[in-house]
């Protein structure tokens, strides 16, 4: 029987327990999926559309897997062409000096030492990471998971491509050391 003792003793636990925080849910348009692409894509290549918001990994002619990515801020973003040189899972991580200079309070722990974050959950880095390259020099550019999944469909991050951790993984597992990317 509802009364008013049953009515304030609900009221009161509701008041009392803690906040509960929604679970992000990504706009399905940046999930993975099957799309048709133009012809002068080659199967074995990455396109990244950073104004879309979108990498495409081209697997048969005119067939692409698309996922949604977080790309860098104004003026911070990659462009041009490269390869993947290295993959690595739970790769460690440490800010670009520039990164350490830009925002010294975000990156406090690391100014004036060699620290580098070990791989794991927490590490900006995510599950994995593609490492590009040009002209066998690394770009300090990388496809990589984040700690971030809101960040997905947003011109956030210092530069790098982000992807869920678990469309990273996919991605990982189908593209091999050489792949070529274009970022336009």
């Amino acid at each position: 029987m509802f009364n008013r003792r049953t009515f304030l003793t609900a009221t009161a636990a509701t008041l009392a327990a803690p906040h509960v925080v929604r679970a992000f849910e990504l706009n399905p348009i940046f999930a993975p999926q099957p799309v048709k692409v133009g012809p002068a894509l080659q199967p074995g290549q990455l396109l990244i559309l950073p104004k879309a918001h979108f990498l495409y990994f081209v697997t048969a002619p005119r067939q692409a897997m698309r996922y949604g990515v977080g790309v860098g801020k104004a003026g911070l973003e990659f462009t041009g062409t490269a390869t993947i040189d290295v993959k690595k899972e739970w790769p460690t991580w440490r800010p670009t000096n520039e990164m350490i200079e830009r925002e010294p309070r975000t990156y406090a722990k690391f100014k004036d030492n060699d620290y580098v974050q070990p791989g794991g959950p927490g590490n900006p880095l995510g599950a994995r990471a593609l490492y590009l390259f040009q002209n066998g020099r690394d770009t300090y550019f990388r496809i990589h998971g984040t700690t971030q999944p809101s960040s997905i469909g947003r011109s956030v991050s210092n530069g790098c491509i982000r992807m869920i951790n678990d469309h990273v993984i996919d991605l990982y597992q189908r593209v091999p050391i050489g792949t070529p990317v274009t970022v336009i």
